[in-house]
């Protein structure tokens, strides 16, 4: 793969690192840079890729401004033997980024232009800083400042990291003034934000079951219930255990279902007060976010996986704990289970929509009427008696019968035969043979080797 408006190329480290990846940052789908790949895609190899990968990250956290963190990865990839470093970078929502010792000026800013890049012109330097939005969570002043962080120090020690006395500089969770900031606000423990699950009896939104709020705390532990609620008590595992094989089918795909929900909680537009919502219904989950993607070329980006961090001291959190992998990597999971119809873009929300499995809703109805014949195989006789030669009537049920007829044409069966014939499980089949065993009606003559002896026979009125 050749260089491109998206991809550079270079064999080593070297000093124009940083201009590179603030031409990406300032460039509308952001992009990616290979160390250790010769110009024409060959991998050419780096030593000591533990130090490049941390003189790279500590580089582009030092150099540029505003501050890059949360909008690249340094992921260490091995090709035909040889060991590479790949940078992804997102594009930035502060533009214009430039090299903190030139400054906002032709010498700091720069922008792809095709497979380079080059100085950024002052016009567009002034213009790009004209439109920087002033509801920029960072820039918001938190309307408390008597915050607490010790759920997020607690997430951070079990993930093997530690908070110091600056991690609210280091996280960007303060203004340039020095408060508490609406990402320290949404980071605290306390807070007024909260998420909505509600689950309605059926298709639409008349009969609401349940409604429950998930917050007033640390962001991170709002997405951590939320994940718990969804994955473990509403994405139910039908099991099916027959002859062959243990099946087992989900309501909706785990990690698509997982990726959507974290998706929606980082991305969310939480300058418009608006937060995400989590509907269920009796066929499909879906999942509301506030965000606005355009039409056209910024959809086609989307889809992608190009990486457009609305709120990078977020997603820098939620990476730090490892709850995302890399930049982009979120949305292609989900396309991997679920279509691109499964997303509705409207002015001011994204939707996210999935489908409750058909084969799942197969399988549960399977199972149900499984068990429902397990319990009638216990004690409940449905209709027609068996006329027999030792006296009385005994009752059985259709399944019974079945059974019974199935043996009378082949004494020899075997319980795998027959349990592929009435397409039922083999726990079922022997709670039908317990009970005809135990009316004297079947009984078993030779041990495995033997045969089945139908002890009675069918009356007229059967």
């Amino acid at each position: 793969m050749a260089e491109s408006n998206r991809i550079e190329y270079k064999q080593q480290l070297t000093d124009s690192l940083e201009k590179e990846v603030v031409a990406f940052l300032n460039y509308p789908d952001g992009g990616i840079i290979y160390i250790g790949v010769n110009d024409d895609g060959s991998p050419y190899g780096i030593s000591n890729v533990d130090k490049v990968q941390l003189a790279v990250k500590d580089r582009l956290k030092h150099n540029i401004l505003p501050s890059a963190l949360g909008l690249f990865d340094v992921i260490h990839e091995n090709r035909d033997g040889k060991d590479l470093i790949k940078i992804i970078v997102a594009s930035g929502s502060e533009k214009p980024y430039h090299l903190r010792k030139y400054g906002m000026s032709e010498k700091g800013c720069f922008i792809r232009i095709g497979s380079a890049s080059e100085p950024m012109p002052t016009r567009m330097i002034e213009d790009l800083f004209s439109q920087r939005t002033r509801n920029s969570l960072s820039r918001i002043r938190s309307i408390r400042q008597d915050l607490s962080f010790e759920q997020l120090r607690i997430y951070y020690q079990e993930a093997g990291l530690t908070l110091n006395d600056k991690f609210a500089a280091n996280l960007e969770l303060l203004t340039e003034d020095g408060f508490y900031n609406y990402n320290g606000y949404l980071m605290a423990d306390q807070n007024g934000n909260t998420v909505q699950v509600a689950k309605y009896a059926g298709t639409d939104r008349v009969d609401l079951l349940e409604s429950k709020d998930y917050g007033f705390c640390c962001l991170v532990k709002t997405c951590k219930m939320i994940l718990d609620k969804l994955e473990a008590v509403e994405n139910r595992v039908i099991n099916q255990i027959t002859p062959r094989e243990r099946i087992n089918r989900s309501y909706w795909d785990t990690v698509a279902l997982r990726e959507a929900v974290i998706n929606a909680i980082i991305h969310n537009d939480y300058a418009t007060e608006l937060v995400p919502k989590f509907e269920i219904f009796t066929d499909r989950l879906e999942i509301t976010s506030a965000a606005s993607i355009h039409p056209g070329q910024e959809q086609e980006y989307f889809f992608a996986g190009y990486s457009m961090p609305r709120n990078k001291a977020i997603m820098r959190v939620f990476k730090d704990l490892e709850m995302v992998e890399f930049l982009g990597s979120g949305i292609p999971r989900i396309l991997k289970a679920y279509p691109r119809e499964s997303y509705t873009f409207s002015s001011y929300f994204v939707r996210t929509t999935f489908p409750i499995s058909p084969e799942a809703l197969a399988l549960e109805d399977e199972v149900k009427r499984e068990a429902t014949e397990e319990k009638d195989a216990d004690d409940t006789p449905i209709s027609g008696t068996m006329g027999g030669t030792i006296g009385g009537t005994i009752e059985l049920t259709q399944r019974q019968k079945e059974v019974l007829s199935i043996i009378k044409a082949n004494p020899t069966v075997s319980y795998r035969a027959i349990v592929e014939m009435l397409s039922i499980n083999k726990s079922a089949l022997e709670k039908h043979m317990n009970v005809l065993k135990k009316k004297g009606v079947l009984k078993r003559i030779g041990g495995t080797r033997g045969h089945w002896e139908v002890t009675l026979k069918e009356s007229n009125d059967a």
